[in-house]
Parts: C-alpha cells; structure tokens; sequence
C-alpha cells in the first residue's frame, strides 16, 4: 500500500503527464479533475492569484499553449513530504517547445526556448488544495533577445538536473534520512541570519555548503559555483543593499524533506528594505518589499551539494515601481508585428 506521500506524487503525476504529452482540452479536465473547486493559486507575476482551475488555465496555459504549440513539461526533481501545515510535492524541470508566437508580449524566436519552474502542490485526499508556482519568465525574456533590465552577475542558462540524477523520488520515503536533511537545512538558514551580528564569518557557510556547491539562480541574478561564487556574484549584492533581510514574519513557512532533497516554500518568504546600493543596479529606494522564493536543497554527506533557487524578480521590480513589460515592449517594439511561424509545422 502506498504511503501517503507517494500517493501524493502519483496525484501530481497525472497533471506532468497532461503536460508533458499536451492536448489542450485534456489538461483542462485533468487540471479540473484535481483541484478542488475553491482551490488558491498562487503564480508568478504577472499571473498573481486564482481561485480554482478554469480561469487559471484559460489565463496561465491556454496563452502559453497558443506561444509555444508543442509545449513539453519535463521535471528533474519531485518530492513530497510533510510540512507544518498539510503535506506538499514540490516539482522542479523546465517547460520547453519552440516559441512560434508572441507571449506577454515577448517576441517569439522560432526556435525552442527553456523555461524553468518551481511548482508546489498541497495535497489533501487525492485533491490539490493549494498550488504555487515561480516561473522564469525574465529567462524567456533573455532568449528572445528581450530582457530589459541589468544583466546578471553570474550565469543564466538551463539549470541542470541533480548531478545524481535522483531528483525524481519513487522510492519509499526514509525518514530519517529526510529529518537530517531538513535539519541540516533549518541550522544553515539560522547561521544565515547571523549576518547582522557578525558579518559574513558569522554565517559559518563552510559548515553547511559543499566546497563544490551550485546555487541556481533565477535569471537576473544567475548561476553561481562554489562558495566563493555564491559570495561574490549573490550574497555580498543582496546583503548589501538590504542589510535588514529576514523572515517575512507575517505569513508562515514550509519546509519539507524527501531523502536527500527540501523544499521551502512562503508566499511571500522574505521581508526587507531596500535601503543601500548594489543589487540589479537598483537604487537604495529605502522602500520595504516582499520576495517570493521556492527553494530546493540537495544534500550530500552532510552538506548542501546543490541548491535551486527562483525569485519572482518581476514582482520585486513591480513593487519598486518598474514596470519590466512597459520596458521590454519599448526595447522590442520594432519586433512586435505577429509573423506566422516561418517554415509552418
């Protein structure tokens, strides 16, 4: 008999598979089948919030389906496990196809295109009760040629599956090796916060971190190797410019384990103020923003080998009072006339 939380990824299986071999009206049904009728839909800006599955798809999918007409989801990680508050899958991969027609109002290439996701799903009963999603829409935007803002510090491309090639968990859930896991994860982010009182030593990261580490950055900000990667093209930027960065206190957070793997998810996570200089060329507004963040950790021998991270970096410029698609249809309005796909099929 499967667990719980095996069942829970076999419920979330049926909506990969709609996605991966796509008809239209099929993932509507699928989309329908699962959600419960008043279910919450937290998406990636500019989508923002839903309240069950038909306006969602006819507003997330169907456009998304139109641009891009073979449309494939493909995940490298899916695990499950339980949280404070109900039990949660998290799914991370890429949604590819070849971008034929414009997408809010990015240009198409004609060519495929990598889009990577962070979905999580709170299954109670069979049903999807919850569901929250960052999509790297600014990467879409890098492909086309069409990303308005400052370039990244480290590397955007197409994150990469787990290097063990484990993400997808079908094995039965060891728990204690998630307990550790999670553990390990929760003892790095309090180090984390020990920034404020004494500097970046205080964070004690070589007691967490893999000397080998990845932290895959959401476009924007970028890719980073290593310790000493992670400092320079990430961390030193972002403290600096909000060295108030902390919990967002006001909404609860959760995190779950699945083996090797955690997930975290808060809707918005972080809280501070952007009160220095030194992040995405932005200036010190002195203007407090939220941050959404769904996060993936990958353990190794007691320490974090490789950490997945997307930030819905359209929703902090929007808070700040920049309107990134404004830009980007200026910077491309001499691309915008829709042309047919040009070799047709």
């Amino acid at each position: 008999m499967q667990d719980t939380h095996a069942r829970n990824k076999h419920t979330i299986g049926r909506l990969r598979s709609a996605l991966y071999d796509l008809e239209k009206d099929n993932l509507l049904q699928v989309l329908e089948s699962l959600c419960t009728p008043d279910c919450p839909i937290h998406w990636t800006t500019p989508f923002e919030d839903f309240t069950g599955p038909k306006e969602f798809y006819s507003t997330v999918f169907a456009p998304l389906i139109e641009a891009v007409p073979d449309l494939e989801r493909r995940d490298f990680i899916v695990m499950a496990g339980p949280a404070e508050e109900g039990n949660w899958v998290g799914c991370a991969g890429h949604y590819v196809g070849v971008f034929e027609r414009p997408w809010l109002d990015i240009p198409p290439t004609y060519h495929p295109i990598a889009m990577r996701f962070h979905e999580f799903y709170r299954v109670e009963d069979d049903k999807i009760v919850e569901m929250q999603a960052v999509w790297d829409i600014p990467h879409v935007m890098m492909q086309a040629d069409a990303w308005p803002m400052t370039p990244s510090l480290g590397i955007d491309w197409m994150a990469p599956a787990p290097a063990p090639q484990n993400g997808i968990i079908t094995a039965a859930r060891d728990e204690a090796q998630s307990k550790a896991s999670l553990q390990l994860v929760v003892d790095m982010l309090a180090g984390l916060q020990k920034h404020a009182e004494g500097g970046p030593e205080a964070m004690d990261l070589p007691a967490y971190w893999h000397p080998k580490m990845t932290w895959y950055g959401p476009a924007g900000i970028g890719t980073n190797r290593r310790i000493s990667g992670f400092r320079n093209w990430h961390q030193i930027p972002f403290l600096k410019a909000m060295p108030n960065r902390g919990m967002n206190d006001k909404v609860p957070s959760y995190f779950f384990a699945d083996g090797d793997y955690v997930g975290e998810t808060s809707w918005p996570g972080m809280r501070m103020t952007l009160s220095e200089d030194g992040w995405l060329g932005i200036p010190p507004v002195n203007k407090e923003i939220t941050m959404r963040s769904l996060d993936f950790w990958r353990c190794e021998n007691g320490l974090l080998r490789e950490n997945w991270v997307l930030v819905d970096l359209l929703h902090v410029y929007s808070q700040l009072g920049v309107d990134v698609f404004s830009r980007m249809r200026e910077m491309t309005v001499a691309r915008q006339a829709k042309k047919p796909f040009p070799y047709g099929g």
